[in-house]
């Protein structure tokens, strides 16, 4: 429902949703916009060509266009996100109170549902945020990276970590010992996340079964840990259960264990492939070949599961450039994808302290510079050859720099 209105002179636009609340503010030419979810979490805005994004554990990412229609990003520092907060919550706060003194003029009536929304959304401050953030942190141990597609998902940690924790250009879980949890603390933590997100959970879309190799958990253990899924969830209501896989472990299930899964609400997987050649995969520490994930796609897709599968584009350098796209565009192409799939280009991030950095420097390797990488991403994509019968997979850039939950 979208009630329309004037607040001093200005247009204002109030939308309740099932998702939540978005209030739109119009002033002098421009126009602001907060959305909250239905728990009152301030979540997204739009002001002055900016726009940002807070995570449940309180981070928040600015994004906009600089000179040249460049996209420019940064992280808030925790001084500046409590500021942002806190404007957001003043003028809710003024316009909850305009409205309750009848200075806001209603194009139509607006309902208690509205009045309530608000109320909630303009409780939002700093302080609420810290409180929230906190609770966030007891519920789950750190969230290392989702696929973008998944940045609004319900996260159940049925893992913690990495099985492996090899690969030299990923430190997203170098510090976390994989863990299974049993199902007595999956049902806990489920418990508990449910809780937190309370009627925040309907902003969620989807639930993403963590965390970095959640489906190398063998069948005897994992299946417990997706029926205690749909004993805190509605499954189908939420879109289904999402999750990552690295090929290698992936190639120990078969096409009957993924119609298991899928018959549990199973979507779609993720594996971060990161290229087709198998010697950039060993100075990568990847563990398993090419051969074995395109072997994992052949089963998941037997199973009518879809996929995602991750490129890293820049990996190697010029070293390993050609190589990387040759035999990355084969692997692809030998793997029966359709419409329902994804396929991501994810940029190397060369960070400070990443062990890929050491070791492509102790090799001699030369980088390939951001435009480099982007054509290489521009090349495999141009080389592809998709069934018209299947479909064409939906192919877009991921970058790591802006993952938010």
């Amino acid at each position: 429902m979208v009630i329309l209105g004037s607040w001093n002179g200005n247009r204002l636009t109030i939308s309740l949703k099932t998702s939540g609340l978005t209030v739109s503010f119009e002033h002098t030419g421009q126009t602001t916009v907060y959305g909250y979810d239905r728990a009152g979490r301030l979540w997204t805005a739009m002001e002055n060509n900016v726009s940002y994004r807070r995570g449940l554990d309180g981070k928040v990412i600015a994004k906009w266009r600089s000179d040249g229609n460049l996209p420019s990003r940064r992280w808030l520092s925790p001084t500046e996100a409590n500021a942002w907060v806190n404007h957001a919550h003043r003028r809710m706060k003024a316009l909850l109170v305009s409205i309750e003194h009848q200075k806001v003029l209603f194009e139509q009536p607006l309902p208690a549902e509205g009045i309530h929304l608000l109320s909630v959304a303009a409780a939002f401050d700093a302080q609420r945020a810290a409180a929230d953030a906190a609770q966030f942190a007891r519920v789950y141990k750190p969230i290392g990276i989702l696929p973008p597609d998944q940045y609004m998902a319900v996260v159940l940690q049925a893992t913690e970590g990495c099985s492996f924790n090899t690969c030299t250009f990923c430190n997203f879980y170098r510090d976390h010992p994989f863990r299974i949890k049993t199902p007595e603390a999956f049902d806990q933590h489920a418990q508990a996340v449910k809780a937190f997100l309370g009627e925040g959970l309907s902003l969620r879309r989807t639930i993403f079964l963590g965390d970095a190799n959640a489906l190398v958990v063998p069948m005897p253990r994992l299946l417990p840990l997706f029926q205690g899924v749909h004993k805190h969830f509605d499954v189908e209501a939420l879109g289904g259960i999402y999750a990552f896989l690295d090929g290698f472990s992936g190639e120990k299930k078969h096409p009957a264990d993924y119609e298991e899964l899928a018959a549990l609400g199973l979507k779609r997987v993720y594996i971060g492939m990161e290229s087709g050649n198998a010697d950039l995969l060993r100075f990568l520490r990847k563990p398993g070949d090419p051969t074995d994930v395109i072997r994992t796609v052949e089963a998941l897709k037997q199973a009518s599961v879809a996929v995602g599968i991750i490129i890293l584009l820049g990996a190697g350098g010029h070293a390993f450039a050609r190589r990387h796209v040759d035999d990355t565009v084969a692997a692809l192409n030998s793997m029966p994808l359709d419409l329902e799939d994804l396929i991501y280009f994810s940029e190397l991030i060369e960070s400070e302290g990443l062990p890929y950095v050491q070791q492509a420097f102790e090799a001699g390797l030369r980088p390939l510079s951001p435009e480099e990488r982007l054509q290489q991403g521009q090349e495999i994509e141009a080389r592809l050859i998709f069934s018209d019968e299947r479909g064409t997979p939906h192919i877009s850039r991921y970058d790591i720099r802006e993952f938010v939950y």
